[in-house]
């Protein structure tokens, strides 16, 4: 069973800490990140959802952003990334 954890609307600076320290409290468990709510995505959160996604490939855990909003593809798309770039799941074997 994974954990789930409803991103802001905003993943902007002010979001960032706060951001980082409910993920890290779920570090060690699967994780899903649920971006539906997710209107706007700033560097600060950004780099908090790849240090994420760095972490949970180190810990073998998976981590799955689920239900990304339209906003969030869009601005993701601006930094050359793609929804599942935001994801790991680790290879079963």
């Amino acid at each position: 069973m994974s954990a789930e954890l409803a991103l802001p609307a905003r993943l902007d600076l002010p979001a960032a800490r706060p951001l980082a320290d409910a993920i890290l409290a779920l570090r060690g468990q699967d994780l899903c990140l649920n971006a539906g709510d997710v209107h706007h995505l700033g560097t600060p959160g950004l780099q908090v959802l790849m240090a994420a996604v760095l972490s949970w490939r180190a810990d073998g855990r998976s981590l799955v952003l689920t239900a990304p909003s339209g906003a969030l593809v869009e601005q993701l798309s601006c930094f050359g990334l793609r929804p599942g770039d935001i994801s790991h799941i680790p290879a079963e074997g």
